[in-house]
Order: structure tokens, then C-alpha cells, then sequence
């Protein structure tokens, strides 16, 4: 399967049935619409975020479609802590019984700004959100995922994490989640179904994007439901044979 096979996918109502897939980041965004999009193939979807408000919305959009019944789990992962994490993998356990895919959406842009000139706590709470803290709940997931027939991580990346001046933390976190990704692939590949994965989005129409891209018109972006194709692929069986790879849904 080449990645203009993953872009070209055709997701269905039935390419996800059964799954237990958890989101982080939920309420806005990629993460709201791939939510959306995994309860629309069928998934139950666990709608983590940290404005249980926004999570609301999520769930009573995939409940007003008949859809199956999500789940709400408000976490704050700049301050959650490991305890906390594996609590919730406990709950999940308890409630779900399983746990099919986790997509690590959620993300901070922290500052734009020369590494010189970068504040110190800035930086951190980058690197805490963008990087320790997916490292943290990809462990305490782990022996969920790795229990799954075909367990799925999907991290999200970025064009910026190959060396970007000027986007300090926020490049170099996601320079961490390839490496992540990599040193889990081949720390798992050959003893274990488990997969893990990288996404690189591309330029989408985001409140994140504005944030960084503040002169350019959002309409000359593609929008996060034309991107779900790898999104939703990576999450099927059908890609049980891809690891360790970096998806970019908008390859130049």
C-alpha cells in the first residue's frame, strides 16, 4: 500500500465496526472531525479533551446521528498525571473491555519566535503537551493496545518537525513524536501486532493554522474532511502491515 493508496481511501460505514478508538483533542479541529468521522465508520469513539463543554458538542453531534455511543473523558494533559492516566486505562478496561486505536490529536503552538528569545516556561509546556504527555498515556494505554487483534497508534507530526527556524518547541516536539513513533515501531514490530504511525497534516484550516499563518486566506486550504481518508485508513486492519511510517496527506 503507497501513501497515495492511504490518500486515496474510501472510508465506509463499516471500515472501522466495532472499534474502540480514543481521540485526544476532540473538541476542535482534526480531532473533532476525525471523532466524527470514526463514529460515521462505525467506531465508538472516547472523546478526550480538556473543555468538557466542546466534548459535549462532539458527542451529541455522533448521538443526534444514531451513531454509536461515545464517550466523554475530560483530561488536561498539560497537567494530568501519570496516576491520572492510568486510571483512565483502567476505566476503559472496566467500561470498553478493549481498546482498538488511540489518535494523539491534541497540541499546543506555543511561540513563534528565535530560540534565543524563546521563554523557558513557554517551551515546556510545548514539550510537556506536544511530547511528555503523549509519551505518558501511549504507556499507560499499552497494555490495552497491545492486547488488541490489530492496536493502532497514530501520532499527529508536522512539515515543520524537519528542522523549521523559528518554530522552536513546537518543531522540535514534533521531531520527539517521530522519533517516538519510530523507537516504539521497532521496539514492537517483531513480537507484537501493534503499529504506530505518524501524520503529518499538512496546511488545514485550523484555528491553530490562523494562529500561525495569521496573513492567509483559510479558504485556499484544504479542511480537515479532506485529510480523514489516512486518518481513518491507519485505523483499519487493512493496514496491519503499515509501521513506522510518517503520512503526509498533503505530499508536495
Amino acid at each position: 500500500m503507497t501513501t497515495q493508496d492511504i490518500l486515496n481511501y474510501t472510508p465506509t460505514t463499516d471500515s472501522l465496526a466495532d472499534k474502540i478508538i480514543l481521540v485526544t483533542g476532540a473538541g476542535d479541529g482534526i480531532g473533532k472531525v476525525a471523532s466524527l468521522t470514526y463514529a460515521k465508520c462505525g467506531a465508538t469513539v472516547l472523546l478526550l479533551g480538556k473543555t468538557e463543554s466542546k466534548l459535549e458538542a462532539v458527542y451529541d453531534e455522533i448521538e443526534s446521528l444514531g451513531l454509536a455511543m461515545p464517550a466523554i473523558l475530560p483530561m488536561d494533559l498539560e497537567k494530568a498525571s501519570f496516576a491520572q492516566m492510568n486510571e483512565l486505562a483502567t476505566l476503559i478496561q472496566k467500561e470498553f473491555g478493549r481498546l482498538d486505536g488511540v489518535l494523539h490529536n491534541a497540541g499546543v503552538l506555543g511561540a513563534l519566535t528565535p530560540l534565543e528569545m524563546y521563554d523557558p516556561i513557554t517551551f515546556e509546556q510545548v514539550m510537556h503537551v506536544n511530547g511528555t504527555a503523549v509519551f505518558m498515556l501511549t504507556q499507560a494505554l499499552f497494555p490495552l493496545l497491545v492486547s488488541a487483534p490489530s492496536g493502532s497508534v497514530v501520532f499527529t507530526s508536522s512539515g515543520v518537525a524537519k528542522v523549521r527556524p523559528f518554530w522552536g518547541a513546537y518543531a522540535l516536539s514534533k521531531q520527539m513524536i517521530e522519533g517516538m513513533s519510530t523507537i516504539f515501531t521497532e521496539e514492537t514490530k517483531n513480537h507484537t501486532a501493534l503499529r504506530f504511525n505518524c501524520i503529518n497534516p499538512g496546511a488545514t484550516r485550523t484555528n491553530m493554522r490562523a494562529h500561525a499563518f495569521p496573513g492567509e486566506n483559510p479558504l485556499t486550504l484544504k479542511t480537515p474532511e479532506d485529510i480523514m481518508p489516512a486518518y481513518v485508513y491507519l485505523m483499519t486492519d487493512m493496514a496491519s502491515g503499515v509501521k513506522g511510517q510518517v503520512i503526509h496527506c498533503q505530499p508536495k
